[in-house]
């Protein structure tokens, strides 16, 4: 079991590399951990870590983060954004950028690539014929390799296809070998540009965003990180542009800079 100072160490690294804070998971660090450290030969926590830090290559540090970042999603997840996304925000947009035909949309928590490609179906969808003429390319980052080389792949299941209406599963995936598994076609895949990007970072975006998503990935961060986090997308928005976050999510009604449109859809 993690002794109290292995776990403040990996506690600590993890918030000041990422911003999660871990400080009351302890339990599932632990559960998370454990057996990868045994497999790997390292007699605990501390000597794992010491490996992590040494590493030049970064990979240690990669499965570190993999392990402890949770990456649950499926498609469809809090529809009404895409609903309001696809009524609200793209009318707006069209409009908008109807010279440049530029739209500048990021996904900041892709996990293994739902959400990234549910908003570039909707786009597909809302502007039809006129898509070609579109530059309406999504850009998708998460921390975690591992769910980002799943996104690239874009392979799903019978079952994890089940809340797509048929229409948009018959359109934007192919069925692939006998075990219903359906792959993203590339259509629909070159539309979604995948990263690794850790959101502590600085923003390394030339031009402004129309809207952001940044759905169920702030309940990792205590209210500092999450109100810095806030400021810095709030500084990389368009004006007018749009926020959305995971509907039981909450920004500071008395400290955010943004306009509340729904109690998770802000706008700048």
């Amino acid at each position: 079991m993690i002794k109290d100072e292995e776990f403040q160490r990996i506690s600590v690294f993890m918030k000041r590399r990422y911003g999660i804070d871990l400080s009351q998971k302890k339990v599932i660090v632990n559960g998370r951990l454990e057996n990868y450290i045994k497999r790997g030969g390292w007699h605990g926590f501390d000597e794992f870590m010491n490996a992590v830090e040494h590493d030049q290559t970064g990979n240690q540090e990669k499965m570190l983060v993999n392990f402890l970042t949770t990456n649950h999603t499926y498609f469809m997840r809090e529809f009404e954004h895409f609903d309001f996304f696809r009524s609200e925000v793209l009318p707006w947009l069209k409009q908008k950028e109807a010279a440049r035909k530029d739209l500048r949309i990021w996904c900041g928590a892709a996990s293994s690539g739902e959400e990234p490609y549910m908003i570039a179906m909707v786009l597909a969808e809302f502007f039809g014929m006129e898509k070609p003429q579109w530059d309406t390319k999504v850009l998708a980052t998460d921390i975690s390799t591992k769910v980002l080389q799943k996104a690239i792949a874009g392979i799903y299941s019978e079952e994890q296809l089940k809340s797509v209406p048929p229409n948009w599963k018959k359109r934007f995936f192919k069925s692939v070998g006998t075990g219903g598994q359906y792959q993203v076609v590339p259509e629909l895949k070159q539309e979604v540009i995948f990263r690794q990007f850790n959101l502590m970072d600085p923003f390394p975006f030339r031009k402004k965003m129309h809207t952001i998503f940044l759905r169920n990935v702030m309940i990792y961060f205590d209210e500092k990180t999450k109100r810095e986090l806030v400021q810095k997308v709030y500084d990389a928005l368009e004006p007018g542009g749009y926020l959305f976050i995971g509907t039981t999510e909450t920004l500071d009604r008395n400290t955010t800079p943004f306009q509340i449109i729904k109690p998770s859809i802000f706008r700048k």
